[in-house]
């Protein structure tokens, strides 16, 4: 019997010496057909606009394959989430991820995954600033007397968002709670159709990304009444930040590439390697950086995995002690 085991043990280790080689040939040629990049949200919004940025300069670095972008709007983004987890882990479905679906939603619905398992983290792409936004015909200049009005007038004014979890919702649930205000959520699929719903009056108020949002600041349309995060819009300079209102409140868009968990790292690093090459691209970059007034981060699926780890602890907690519920 031991020498059974120990015969045993010996084609296992082969086994595991002939496939690691094999995997890592493999990882190397990818992608040798069109791979998919799954989106959570609506076409026109800001991150189906980051994907096909992405998109556009994926071929040069990619041995000419095209990268596919799929818009699965729904539920948070949790609906195109839970997608994915299930498709094999062969790098030919990857994920935009968001705080949403890949850090909160949990927290507010039961989900058909676990965001802390159920992806491979591969590349943190970029952080997105976002505006609170109010329509142009309401009278408050500034958050504080829009607050004040608020407060006054509990459940009068709604607010559009992209769905239950999304960082919509959530960045504006947030700031109702830190601000001891009452708003109705609306829900629409995009950034885009909260725009629009800003401009026809249907909604109040909204958190939407810059880039989505900054024509029709700038024509006057909308007003921008504070920025997310703390740091100075580079577009919108005279907007102050939230913060300043309401200390704590101090949050921006991220987004980054996973595929479904069990990928091989050999993969990982392939695919890291290709993102990492797009987004040095000079065209890629100042669509990212000037078209949508983000910052680009990059780096390793080390660094982006120890990022959402943080995000996993950082905003389930925020949820709890601001009271944020499913709506």
């Amino acid at each position: 019997m031991p020498s059974l085991r120990r015969a045993s043990f010996t084609v296992l280790s082969l086994a595991a010496l002939a496939t690691g080689p094999a995997a890592a040939q493999q990882a190397a040629q990818w992608p040798e057909r069109p791979a998919r990049l799954v989106v959570s949200v609506g076409a026109g919004g800001a991150a189906d606009l980051l994907s096909r940025n992405l998109a556009g300069g994926f071929s040069q670095f990619a041995n000419g394959q095209a990268l596919v972008v799929e818009n699965r709007p729904g539920a948070g983004g949790t609906i195109a989430a839970a997608a994915v987890a299930r498709e094999k882990p062969d790098g030919y479905t990857l994920f935009l991820a968001e705080v949403g679906p890949n850090a909160v939603s949990h927290t507010l619905a039961k989900l058909p995954y676990d965001p802390h398992t159920a992806f491979s983290p591969i590349i943190h792409v970029a952080n997105l600033p976002a505006v609170v936004l109010i329509r142009s015909t309401l009278p408050y200049k500034t958050l504080a007397e829009f607050i004040a009005a608020a407060k006054q007038q509990p459940g009068k004014f709604n607010y559009a968002s992209a769905g239950l979890g999304n960082w919509t919702h959530l960045f504006m649930s947030y700031l109702n709670s830190q601000a001891g205000i009452d708003q109705v959520n609306v829900v629409y699929r995009s950034g885009a159709e909260m725009l629009t719903s800003l401009l026809r009056g249907d909604a109040d108020t909204a958190i939407i990304t810059v880039s989505t949002s900054l024509g029709q600041v700038r024509e006057g349309r909308i007003r921008a009444l504070a920025g997310a995060s703390m740091r100075p819009m580079r577009q919108l300079p005279d907007v102050p930040a939230a913060g300043l209102t309401l200390p704590g409140i101090d949050v921006s868009v991220w987004h980054g590439i996973v595929g479904p968990a069990g990928m091989d790292p050999a993969l990982v690093t392939r695919v890291n390697a290709v993102f990492n090459q797009i987004l040095q691209a000079p065209a890629v970059r100042t669509a990212i950086t000037e078209g949508q007034s983000a910052d680009i981060i990059a780096g390793t699926p080390a660094q982006f995995d120890a990022f959402i780890k943080a995000e996993l602890k950082r905003w389930p907690e925020v949820v709890k002690a601001a009271g944020i519920k499913a709506e």
